[in-house]
């Protein structure tokens, strides 16, 4: 019998649209609030905006690989602001607001259909809740709790900015279990991508593992697509979906 879900943010708990207008004006945002702090940058948003894609590419595909996640003053130095040299000592008193507004205000967030409904019902069902994700700020996801008034059902909030952990690693997930003090075969994972979620769900031996359907990060997942690739037992198109899952597998 499944005890507890856990979930991923990004892709699972809301939708995340990047806009270019709204890259533009994160990196206007960026340079000003750098400049409160006396670290001037020569470069326009426009410009800053590419380079911040690119680096921060460049940087998600380190982490993946080698399933870490930096201190967020290392983070901007080393990848995102590495062409101006500005130095983690100088970064780290800014180094979380930065990576907060990274996620908050360079895109655009748009919580899932029904999303509280759903937590509600999940926990009028005896489910214990949490959170594992990949995330740059420690503050972003508990932000995000309570703006969709779900905090009170999240039980746990395990982030790789905190454990310097990554998924898919499992230690990152036994994390979570071991606050709540659950057992793997106890646990369902919920998450939208093959490689990180399922993946690492997998690796963690949960007895339920769920996918939520999104194309726009299709692109993550190459490689993970043959016959051999982890598989999650359901694939869900809106969050609202799973509690008739849970109570599908339960009867099982």
């Amino acid at each position: 019998m499944i005890k507890v879900v856990l979930f991923d943010l990004g892709g699972t708990l809301h939708s995340v649209i990047k806009k270019a207008d709204s890259m533009r004006r994160f990196a206007a945002h960026l340079l000003d609030r750098l400049s409160d702090y006396g670290i001037v940058l020569d470069t326009t948003p426009e410009v800053l905006a590419v380079s911040l894609h690119e680096n921060g590419e460049t940087y998600k595909h380190w982490s993946e690989q080698a399933r870490t996640e930096l201190p967020a003053a290392k983070i901007w130095n080393d990848y995102y602001l590495k062409e101006f040299n500005i130095g983690e000592a100088r970064l780290n008193p800014i180094a979380e607001e930065l990576s907060f507004l990274y996620d908050y205000d360079r895109l655009t967030l748009m919580r899932k259909p029904r999303l509280k409904e759903t937590v509600e019902t999940l926990h009028g069902m005896g489910i214990r809740m949490g959170i594992v994700s990949n995330i740059i700020s420690t503050s972003l996801v508990p932000h995000m709790m309570n703006e969709y008034g779900i905090s009170e059902y999240m039980e746990c909030i395990v982030m790789s900015s905190e454990t310097g952990i990554r998924k898919p690693d499992p230690r990152i997930f036994e994390i979570a279990l071991n606050s709540l003090g659950a057992a793997p075969e106890e646990a369902c994972y919920v998450g939208d991508t093959i490689s990180r979620d399922v993946l690492g769900a997998r690796n963690a031996h949960f007895g339920l593992v769920v996918k939520i359907e999104n194309p726009s990060i299709a692109h993550r997942d190459v490689g993970f697509t043959g016959p051999d690739a982890p598989k999650p037992d359901y694939t869900i198109k809106e969050l609202y979906e799973l509690p008739e899952i849970l109570r599908r597998f339960d009867k099982q």
